[in-house]
């Protein structure tokens, strides 16, 4: 049972209403999590306004959704492991490729070493050693691109977090985050 209850369209406050209207139009649905960040509209606007961003820059859209399902994995968000799963799969990511990316695992090399630097960012607090920098760096990825792993780790771990606190009822087809392998 939620500890902070979602509102529902009709009922949300300010600026909430509009922008909770206008994720329906787009997803099909309101996702519990956005009904939940409502209740703040300067909050719900703000991660949003993070998420558009961050949907402009040069990481593909499937390996953000890799980076938010390992993550989800790591730091036990069974909403998380479950909106962003489904997500995933929108973007062509196959089931075993989101099963391993729930341990923090990746059959692609590059793919790989976004997750281990973002899974090093959660573990160590941002304090990643010359050695983690460098191997991202290694696998291809631009300082530029080094920069949107940093934001999408620290925008999954604001949901992560954000779901724990809220114990957001998940309302997307159930995958566990317990099976996963904290890194």
């Amino acid at each position: 049972m939620p500890r902070i209850q979602p509102v529902e369209i009709d009922q949300a406050p300010g600026k909430s209403k509009q922008i909770l209207e206008g994720v329906q139009k787009a997803v099909g649905f309101a996702p519990n999590i956005y009904k939940t960040l409502a209740v703040s509209p300067a909050v719900l606007e703000g991660f949003l306004g993070l998420g558009k961003a961050l949907g402009a820059g040069t990481l593909p859209a499937s390996l953000r959704e890799q980076i938010a399902v390992a993550l989800a994995g790591a730091n036990n968000c069974d909403y998380c492991s479950s909106a962003h799963t489904a997500i995933g799969a929108k973007h062509g990511l196959p089931d075993d490729e989101l099963a391993a990316n729930l341990r923090g695992q990746s059959a692609d090399p590059a793919t790989q070493a976004a997750l281990n630097f973002a899974l090093a960012i959660n573990s160590r607090e941002g304090f990643v050693t010359d050695e983690q920098l460098q191997a991202v760096r290694d696998a291809g990825y631009t300082d530029e691109q080094v920069v949107e792993v940093f934001a999408e780790t620290l925008k999954n771990i604001f949901t992560n977090y954000f779901n724990h606190v809220a114990q957001t009822e998940v309302d997307f087809p159930f995958v566990p985050s317990a099976q996963a392998v904290n890194a």
